[in-house]
């Protein structure tokens, strides 16, 4: 398996290149960075502006590891407002687009919530309701992502939504494509689950996996902490992954930064991934 890091893990102040420059000289073989709705690399970016980030990571020698995005808290294709879906719908499109000018095989996909805690005021869609919308959104989006040879990633995340790993698997297969599978973040199940059972059954459904940690006595975002700080069992979670036969990207997702010496997360995490993968 390999090292990446996402591009949340770096202070906002940080641009891609910048950010390209400090993954690799902290021995991370990979970035994975983020479409935004404004900025470098945005809903508004053109062929040629995603190119040319394309080619700074190519020059500095690290690959582009896959594409997040964080729109889905804004946009969800599970909300009763149609134009909401359809703007949902639209980002994944553009994602597609961006990940296929990038060279990357994978975008992460937030497929709708039921709830969402963490955002004052969200909207709360009845679960079946919102399995629906977002089954008939990936459905047809597996269509675009076929076309442009790029998977949809559907992330375990805290959207009260998709909450087991045979709900998620049983999702993935209705979608009925190869380009449909699971983008398994470690951390996020932690509090309710174990992530080595998550990843043997979705097995080869997994297309991208994301390292974080969580102590599960801290409770909420506040229980989100550095690597090997937390309650992962990253032993049992590297053998899992090494039965089901991955060998893909493992990805860094420290959210959030440290709010002083912020480029230390970033050679912590490099630390942390290596002893996590024997490489020590």
């Amino acid at each position: 398996m390999k090292k990446g890091i996402n591009i949340w893990s770096f202070s906002e102040q940080t641009s891609i290149a910048e950010a390209i420059a400090i993954a690799k000289d902290a021995g991370f073989e990979g970035i994975e960075l983020s479409l935004n709705e404004t900025g470098p690399l945005s809903l508004e970016s053109s062929e040629q502006e995603i190119g040319d980030i394309r080619k700074q990571a190519e020059d500095a020698g690290i690959a582009l590891t896959s594409l997040a995005s964080g729109l889905y808290w804004s946009y969800s294709m599970t909300s009763a407002n149609e134009d909401n879906r359809r703007k949902a719908q639209d980002i994944v499109k553009k994602q597609l687009e961006a990940a296929a000018i990038l060279g990357v095989d994978t975008i992460l996909v937030i497929p709708g919530a039921v709830g969402v805690d963490f955002i004052p005021g969200s909207e709360v869609v009845p679960y079946d309701r919102a399995y629906d919308l977002a089954l008939e959104a990936i459905t047809k989006l597996a269509e675009d992502a076929e076309a442009a040879k790029v998977a949809i990633g559907i992330e375990n995340v805290w959207n009260k939504f998709l909450l087991s790993p045979l709900e998620m698997r049983q999702f993935i297969d209705a979608a009925g494509s190869d380009y449909v599978g699971a983008y398994f973040d470690v951390g996020n199940v932690v509090h309710a689950g174990y992530p080595e059972h998550w990843i043997r059954i979705l097995n080869r459904r997994i297309k991208k996996v994301h390292f974080k940690d969580y102590r599960r006595e801290s409770g909420g975002l506040s229980g989100f902490v550095d690597l090997l700080a937390g309650d992962v069992n990253y032993p049992e979670v590297v053998k899992a992954l090494e039965e089901i036969g991955y060998d893909d990207f493992v990805i860094g997702e420290m959210i959030p930064p440290y709010t002083h010496h912020a480029k230390q997360i970033i050679t912590n995490t490099s630390a942390s991934m290596s002893a996590i993968l024997g490489r020590n």
